[in-house]
C-alpha cells in the first residue's frame, strides 16, 4: 500500500510538472518573440557580504519594470534592448543606482551599504514603504534593528514579543510568546527555522522564545494572502531565516544580562567561499538556587539553553550549500521529588542551484523533532511522561523569472511525520499502572503554483494553488466513537496499511490596484488546510499540549479568509499608514467534552467536539519611519466565535483568545548619537472566559454551576514599558553598549487568572480572587560586539 501511494505520489507529479512546463514553454515564446535581455545576479550586504531578501530591483525609465530578490539574494529581470537606469534598494539599505547599455543578458551582483536604523537623512520617493510595495496582503516583513530596541519582559530582545504589538496579532497572555492571528488558535500558526517546523516557540511557559534575535537575519509574517508554497496551517505563517554568517571578516557579538548571556560568533570559510555562525544562549537563574540553604531548593534546575549554527559554501556561480540547525532544551527539577524537560531540534540541507538565468532551484531537506519528559519520583509513585513529535520533509522549489511582468513559483513537498502519544512507564509496584499508546504515523505529499504577474501598469496580481494529499496509516488500533464519547468499532491496521486519506484544493488569490504612487487598494482569498491538531484548555501553549494527527474521527481544519486593504504613504514616504479588514470562516474547529482527559488517553479522539468557527475585524496601522523620532501605532477591533452542537444551546460563543479592542505603541527617540530611549504601551480589552453562574451543595461540598460558555470577560489589560540604550563610539575592533528597561512601570497587577472559593468565615459566600505574574520588573543587560 505504501508503494502504491509512492506511485500515486510520482504520477502526480509527473503530470504536475508536464503543465507547468508547458506553461513556461509558452510565456517563453512570448517573451522571446521579443528582443529583450536579462538581467540577473545577486543582492548582497557590503559588510558582511550576506545575501538580502526582498531587495527591490526597479527600472527608472518611465517602466513599471521591477522585480525583488528572494530568499537567497537572488534576482532576475529582463528588459527591452537599449538604455536603461537601475534602482537597487533596500529597506535599512542606502539605494544604488547603476545606468547600463543593455544589448546581450547580463550579471550584475551588487553590495548594498547599511543605514543608522535613525538617521535622519530620508531617502525621497524610494518608495520602501513595505505596505506599498508588498504584492501579498497582510504581509510584513519585520526590523531585525527595531525589534533589538523595544522594550520588553526580562530585557531579552524577542520576535515573537515583538511581532505582538502589530495589528491583528494578539497575545496569548502576560508575558507569553504564543500568539493569536486574526481570530486563530495558536497552534495555526506556522513557524518556520531555516524552513523547518518549530513546534513549540517558548522556553520557560512563554516567558522567552526559542528565537533568539542575534541569529536571525530576516523575519516574514504572512497573515492574510499566504502566499501558495506555504501550508499546513489555518492562521498565519512565520517565516525565520537564520543569519549566513560573515564571509568577509571573523566577528562575534554577544550580551550579558541579569537572567541570561548569550554570544554569537560568525566568519569566513576558505577565503569568503563561504561562511559559518554559530549562536548561544543559556539562563542561569539555576545558579542562584544552589545558595539557598534549603537543601530541596539548591538541588533543584531552572534553566533553559539554546544553540543556532549554520554554515554555506558557494561551489561555483551557479552553486550553493546551506546547512542549518537549531537546538534547545528547558530543564526544570524540583530535588529528587519531579522533574520537567523539554526541547526543539532542527535541522535543514539545502541545495541552490541556478538553472538558467531567469529559473532558480531551491531543494531543502528538512528534519524536526519536539519532545517532552515528566518524572515523577515519591515514595509509591514513581513514573515517566513522555511524548514526541517528528517529522522529515524534502522539498522541491523553483521561481521561474518569466520577465519584466512576473515570476512563477512551483513546487512539491513530501511529508513523513510521527506522533508519539503521552505514555506512562511506571515502576513495577507504582501506584501509578503504565499505559503505552500507539503511535501514530502520516504522510502528506503537496504541490503548489503560483504566478506573480504585473498585469498592467496599475493591476498586479498573485494568484495559484496549493494541493494537498494526506494519509493517515497504520500500524495501530483505531476506532470510532459514539456520540458519547464512548468507543466503538475498533479496527486493527498494519505497518502501511491506509486508515484514512484527505485530499483538499487550497486555490490562493491577490490582487493589487496602484491608485497613485502613494496609494495602493489591496484584495484577497486564500483557502488553508490543517492536518496536525494542538489540544489545550488555555490560551498559551504549555510544553504538555497533545498533538494528533487528521485521522478517521478528526477532518483536518479548513479557513477560508477574505481580506481587503488600503496602504498610502505620504509625507514625502516618511509615513506610512494602512487599513485592513478581514472575514474568516473556519470548519471543523475542535473542543472538549466537560471534563475531559487529554493527557495519557488512548481513546483521546473520544474526548473531542467538532464545530464551525468565525472570525473578523478591522486593522489600522501607522508608522513613521526615519528620523530621530520613529515608531508606530497600531489597533484592532475583531471577534472570534466558536459555534459546537450540545454546547451554549447550539449558539455562537466567544472564543477563549476573543478580544474585542486591542491597541500598541511603539516610539524610539534619538536623544543623542550614543542614546536612544524607548517605550511601548499596550491596551486590551479582557479574553473571554468561563465564570461560575452559581452554586449548590451536595454533600456538605459546593458544586459550581456554568450556564454560558466564554461568556464573561477578564479584566482590561494595560501596561507601559520603558527602555534606554546607549552605545559606545565604534572602533575597528570593538564596541559596546548598554540596555536598560523597565517593563509594566507603573506596576499595574493585570490579571492572568481569576477563579472563586468558598470563604473560610463564612461557607456560604463565594468569595472571587485573583493571581497576577508580574508587577514592575526591572532589566539591564552589556552588549558587545567584535
Amino acid at each position: 500500500m505504501t508503494r502504491y501511494i509512492e506511485h500515486m505520489a510520482i504520477n502526480s507529479l509527473c503530470k504536475f510538472s508536464v503543465i507547468v512546463i508547458l506553461n513556461l514553454f509558452s510565456i517563453a515564446v512570448n517573451s522571446f518573440a521579443q528582443k529583450k535581455h536579462t538581467i540577473s545576479g545577486y543582492i548582497r550586504d557590503n559588510q558582511t557580504d550576506e545575501s538580502l531578501n526582498g531587495a527591490s530591483i526597479r527600472a527608472n525609465d518611465g517602466s513599471s519594470a521591477g522585480t525583488r530578490s528572494n530568499h537567497y539574494g537572488f534576482y532576475s529581470l529582463t528588459l527591452s534592448e537599449g538604455k536603461h537606469t537601475l534602482l537597487f534598494s533596500h529597506i535599512g539599505f542606502q539605494p544604488s543606482v547603476i545606468h547600463l547599455l543593455l544589448e546581450r543578458d547580463t550579471v550584475i551582483n551588487l553590495s548594498l551599504s547599511e543605514n543608522d536604523l535613525l538617521d535622519e537623512v530620508v531617502v525621497t520617493r524610494t518608495h520602501d514603504g513595505q505596505r506599498l510595495t508588498n504584492r501579498q496582503t497582510g504581509m510584513t516583513r519585520v526590523d531585525i534593528t527595531e525589534m533589538k530596541i523595544v522594550p520588553v519582559l526580562l530585557g531579552e530582545k524577542d520576535v515573537l514579543k515583538t511581532i505582538q504589538l502589530l495589528p491583528g496579532i494578539m497575545s496569548g497572555g502576560e508575558g507569553s510568546s504564543n500568539f493569536h492571528v486574526r481570530g486563530g488558535a495558536g497552534d495555526q500558526n506556522l513557524i518556520l527555522l531555516d524552513e523547518a517546523t518549530v513546534y513549540n516557540a517558548s522556553h520557560l511557559f512563554g516567558f522567552f522564545s526559542t528565537i533568539n534575535s542575534d541569529a536571525i537575519k530576516d523575519v516574514n509574517l504572512y497573515k492574510g494572502g499566504i502566499p501558495a508554497q506555504y501550508g499546513g496551517r489555518l492562521a498565519s505563517v512565520l517565516d525565520i531565516q537564520m543569519v549566513d554568517g560573515n564571509r568577509r571578516d571573523f566577528g562575534g557579538e554577544g550580551g550579558v544580562g541579569l537572567i541570561a548571556s548569550r554570544l554569537k560568533l560568525d566568519g569566513p570559510i576558505k577565503g569568503g567561499n563561504g561562511s559559518f555562525m554559530l549562536s548561544g544562549r543559556r539562563t542561569y537563574a539555576d545558579l542562584f538556587l544552589r545558595l539557598s540553604q534549603n537543601q530541596d531548593i539548591n538541588k533543584s534546575h531552572l534553566y533553559f539553553y539554546d544553540l543556532n549554527a549554520k554554515a554555506n559554501y558557494r561551489l561555483d556561480g551557479r552553486n550553493v550549500l546551506f546547512l542549518s540547525g537549531y537546538f534547545g532544551r528547558d530543564v526544570m527539577k524540583y530535588s529528587n521529588q519531579f522533574g520537567f524537560d523539554w526541547g526543539n531540534l532542527t535541522s535543514t540541507l539545502r541545495w541552490n542551484h541556478l538553472l538558467t538565468d531567469r529559473l532558480f532551484l531551491n531543494t531543502t531537506l528538512i528534519y524536526s523533532d519536539y519532545d517532552y519528559n515528566a518524572t515523577i519520583n515519591n515514595d509509591d509513585v514513581n513514573f515517566i511522561i513522555a511524548s514526541r513529535i517528528s517529522n522529515y520533509n524534502l522539498k522541491q522549489d523553483l521561481q521561474y523569472y518569466t520577465g519584466n511582468s512576473g515570476t512563477v513559483r512551483f513546487g512539491i513537498e513530501l511529508l513523513r511525520q510521527k506522533i508519539a502519544p503521552a505514555s506512562i512507564d511506571a515502576d513495577e509496584g507504582a501506584a501509578v499502572n503504565s499505559l503505552k499508546i500507539d503511535k501514530r504515523n502520516g504522510t502528506a505529499v503537496a504541490a503548489y503554483l503560483s504566478h506573480d504577474w504585473d498585469l498592467t501598469d496599475m493591476i498586479r496580481l498573485v494568484y495559484g494553488t496549493r494541493i494537498n494529499n494526506f494519509w493517515l496509516l497504520g500500524p495501530g488500533t483505531f476506532s470510532q466513537y459514539t456520540e458519547y464519547g464512548n468507543p466503538t468499532n475498533t479496527m486493527v491496521y498494519s505497518r502501511g496499511d491506509v486508515v484514512k486519506r484527505y485530499f483538499n484544493l487550497e486555490p490562493r488569490f491577490s490582487v493589487n490596484f496602484q491608485l497613485d504612487t502613494d496609494n495602493m487598494f489591496k484584495l484577497a482569498y486564500n483557502r488553508n488546510t490543517q492536518n496536525l491538531h494542538q489540544l489545550s484548555n488555555s490560551t498559551s501553549s504549555l510544553p504538555t499540549d497533545a498533538w494528533v494527527m487528521s485521522s478517521n474521527n478528526i477532518k483536518p481544519q479548513i479557513a477560508d479568509q477574505i481580506a481587503t486593504g488600503y496602504y498610502r504613504n505620504f509625507g514625502k514616504d516618511l509615513y506610512e499608514f494602512s487599513a485592513e479588514a478581514y472575514y474568516k470562516s473556519m470548519q471543523n474547529q475542535i473542543d472538549y467534552r466537560n471534563g475531559a482527559d487529554l493527557q495519557a488517553n488512548k481513546d483521546i479522539d473520544g474526548e473531542l467536539l467538532f464545530g464551525v468557527g468565525r472570525a473578523y475585524g478591522l486593522e489600522l496601522y501607522l508608522k513613521k519611519r526615519a528620523g530621530s523620532f520613529q515608531g508606530w501605532l497600531s489597533y484592532t477591533l475583531s471577534r472570534s466565535e466558536l459555534r459546537f452542537e450540545g454546547i451554549n444551546e447550539n449558539h455562537w460563543f466567544a472564543a477563549r483568545h476573543d478580544r474585542t479592542h486591542d491597541m500598541a505603541g511603539v516610539f524610539i527617540y534619538q536623544l543623542t548619537p550614543r542614546w536612544t530611549a524607548s517605550a511601548t504601551v499596550v491596551y486590551s480589552t479582557g479574553n473571554a472566559v468561563t465564570f461560575p453562574s452559581g452554586k449548590y451543595t451536595v454533600d456538605g461540598r459546593s458544586i459550581w454551576y456554568y450556564t454560558e460558555r466564554n461568556g464573561y470577560r477578564m479584566p482590561d489589560y494595560h501596561r507601559l514599558d520603558l527602555g534606554l540604550t546607549w552605545k559606545s563610539e565604534a572602533s575597528s575592533r570593538f564596541s559596546s553598549g548598554w540596555t536598560f528597561g523597565i517593563y509594566n512601570v507603573y506596576n499595574r497587577k493585570n490579571a492572568y487568572l481569576i477563579d472563586f472559593r468558598q470563604n473560610e468565615v463564612d461557607p456560604k459566600l463565594t468569595e472571587t480572587y485573583r493571581i497576577a505574574l508580574f508587577g514592575i520588573v526591572p532589566a539591564i543587560t552589556w552588549n558587545f560586539k567584535f
